[in-house]
This record gives structure tokens, C-alpha cells and sequence, in this order.
């Protein structure tokens, strides 16, 4: 934005010039008051300066919730008096309470782009892509992150779909390519090990999500393995749940690939969350016979931050995926409550149900409290 001075209203000037060139004398009287006022504003203002403000805040818990029947059946018209809300076993009265069927949304999808992907990068592209263009609307919010030996930002927070569409096409370039220029830049790029899912996770909560407000969710797409990321498992997810993020997690385990978990495994690189060989603190070069169990540790980042686990199958084609999980995104729940005074830092436990016992609820297991 440009400033420019701007010029004095001539008029008014010589208006006023007119106005006060008629009054020959101005009364003493009229002075004394005039002098007075004068000689009280400034003493005035400072009064009111010094007047103690008092401001007062509160700490509200936002919930997002997910609710089924027995067949799995998404309930989408429950009111806030079927819900019972606990935290560490204290019950809470829920203040605030609305259907999230049409608020804003920020959307992150994360695709490891690993060895052990890459002959289903094409299918996980064209997918994703598909899903883009549905669920979003002019008032969402989408961003792209690969991940392998690096966690690279190719696309940051648009609401344009041709933007990530040209991100998504960028997934079968290896990120050791050096590719200048993109919309994402080196600033989201963090060199590392072979497969920097926690970090990625890590990278999202973080620097993208909590600076957003309202319904928040990301979207992974791997085999789960892990190999060289520098934060924990328990470390990604904490950053998760302190940015109020909800983590779909969908495995795409290609049984036919090259028999390397976690792709580049020896390679090092740079910048902060720097692997080099898998050295980190939350990865590391798996024996064969010590390889985590990649589904289990999707289930988990899913679980403890209110989303769920998909595994891509026949039966269940990653289309398919996609389209419940913009179902729940269309009807989710948001509930919110003032805690305890008592209710200090730290984690706490979140206990969400209803009083229809045969309904699930799926929603975060806690949140963290702040200073």
C-alpha cells in the first residue's frame, strides 16, 4: 500500500480565516473559560490513561466429534443435551455447541513419497486430487507436503485448485531433484534420513496449522514406517493435539515394492530436522526384524487426535476412502467448555459420549493446557 500526504482543504481554511476575521474583540470572560478547557484536556486524557484496565480470559476447550450408530452409520442430528463430557473424570457443562456441516476448513495432505511409494504415487495423486476439488469451497483452506528423506512444502495454504493441482503433479519428483522456484520454496524444506513421517506431521502442526483457527484436519498417506526423523512419535502427535488438529491417517502399503522400508535410508541431508542416516531422536535404520509396524503407529497419531485409520484394499479403493472422510468432515460436531480453575498445564483427558449407549464417538482422547 502506497501512502501519500494529503493536501489541505483551501475552503475550509479560508472559511475559518473569514469567520474569526469578523470578530474584532473576543471577551475576557470567554478567554478565562477557553484557557481553562485547554489546560484541563491534556491532565484529562492522562486520568483516564491511568485508569487500571481489567481484562479478563477464558480458557475455552474446543471438541470436534464424530458420532456413528452400531452399523457404522453417521448420526448427523444429535443436540448438545445427548452428549456427556468429562475431563479427567470432572464432568463438564458444554457452552457452546454447533453442527460443523458448513464453517471454514484447513485442510494439509501429507504424502510420502519414499521408495517404498513410489509405484502407487500415481493412484494417491489422482485421488487426492479428486478429493481437493470436491471438498473444497471458496472459504477453505488446503496445503501440500511430501516427505522422504526430506519434508518439503509444495504448496502453501490456497484455496485455489489449479495451485494444488501443480502440487500434486510435483510428487513423483524425487526431492533430491533441487527443483527450484514452486510455491512452497525452501523455507517447509528440512533435509533428514529416508522417511521423515513424524517430522512431517511435526512440520504441519506447527508452522501451518496453529496459526489457523476453526476446523482443522490432516491427511496422511503412507505405509507408516518412520525412518530418520529427528521428533518422536509421541512428540508429532503432541504437536498435533496443541494445534487442535484432527489426523486422518490412510495406509497405502504397496506389498510389491522395492524392500526398503522408508526408501533412502542412507542418505543424509540438511537443515533442522537433519536425519543424516537415520541418527534422530524419533527414527533410526530398522533391522529387518525390529521394523515397527507401520499400521500401528498410524492408528495411533489417528486415535489420540480424533481421526481415523484407513488401509487401502480392494475392497476399499482409496476413492472410496476419500469420500468418508468427507462425509465426516461434513458432519462433525463442535463443542466447547470452560475448564476448572483447578484445570492448570499439562495434558488432560478428554472422555466424550452420549447418553445413547449403543453410539460411538469418535473425537481427540486430550488437549494441552497452557501456562
Amino acid at each position: 500500500m502506497r501512502w501519500q500526504a494529503s493536501r489541505p482543504n483551501r475552503t475550509s481554511v479560508i472559511s475559518m480565516t473569514t469567520v474569526y476575521g469578523r470578530k474584532k474583540r473576543i471577551g475576557l470572560g470567554h478567554l478565562s473559560l477557553l484557557l481553562t478547557l485547554l489546560l484541563l484536556a491534556p491532565h484529562e486524557a492522562l486520568r483516564a490513561q491511568d485508569q487500571p484496565k481489567i481484562s479478563v480470559q477464558v480458557k475455552v476447550v474446543s471438541v470436534l466429534a464424530t458420532v456413528r450408530d452400531k452399523h457404522g452409520k453417521i448420526i448427523p442430528d444429535l443436540t448438545k443435551d445427548d452428549f456427556v463430557l468429562e475431563e479427567d473424570t470432572h464432568p463438564q457443562t458444554i457452552a457452546y455447541f454447533s453442527r460443523e456441516t458448513d464453517l471454514p476448513l484447513t485442510l494439509g495432505l501429507l504424502v510420502d513419497t519414499s521408495l517404498s511409494q513410489r509405484r502407487v504415487l500415481d493412484q494417491e495423486r489422482n485421488a487426492s486430487y479428486s478429493f481437493l476439488d470436491q471438498m473444497l469451497r471458496e472459504k477453505d483452506l488446503a496445503f501440500v507436503i511430501h516427505f522422504d528423506r526430506e519434508v518439503e512444502l509444495l504448496q502453501d495454504l490456497t484455496s485455489s485448485h489449479k495451485k494444488l493441482e501443480t502440487a500434486l503433479g510435483h510428487l513423483d519428483e524425487p526431492s533430491f531433484s533441487n527443483r527450484g522456484g514452486g510455491s512452497g520454496g525452501s523455507r517447509g524444506s528440512y533435509g533428514g534420513g529416508g522417511t521423515l513421517l513424524y517430522d512431517a506431521v511435526y512440520l504441519a502442526s506447527n508452522e501451518e496449522m496453529k496459526k489457523q483457527q476453526g476446523r482443522k484436519a490432516l491427511i496422511i498417506l503412507s505405509d507408516g514406517v518412520d525412518h530418520g526423523s529427528k521428533e518422536s512419535l509421541s512428540i508429532a502427535i503432541e504437536s498435533a493435539q496443541r494445534a487442535d488438529t484432527v489426523v486422518y491417517s490412510i495406509l497405502f502399503a504397496d506389498q510389491e515394492s522395492f524392500g526398503i522400508p522408508g526408501g533412502f535410508g542412507g542418505i543424509g541431508g540438511m537443515g533442522r530436522h537433519g536425519g543424516g542416516g537415520g541418527m534422530g531422536r524419533g527414527g533410526s535404520g530398522y533391522p529387518r526384524r525390529d521394523q515397527p509396524d507401520g499400521k500401528k503407529i498410524l492408528e495411533r497419531i489417528s486415535a489420540e487426535t480424533g481421526g481415523r485409520l484407513f488401509e487401502v484394499s480392494k475392497k476399499l479403493p482409496i476413492d472410496e476412502i476419500y469420500n468418508q472422510i468427507e462425509e465426516e468432515l461434513r458432519n462433525q460436531y463442535s463443542l466447547g467448555y470452560t475448564p476448572g480453575a483447578d484445570s492448570g498445564p499439562g495434558y488432560h483427558k478428554i472422555h466424550l459420549t452420549t447418553k445413547q449407549k449403543d453410539q460411538i464417538v469418535q473425537t481427540r482422547q486430550g488437549y494441552y493446557g497452557y501456562q
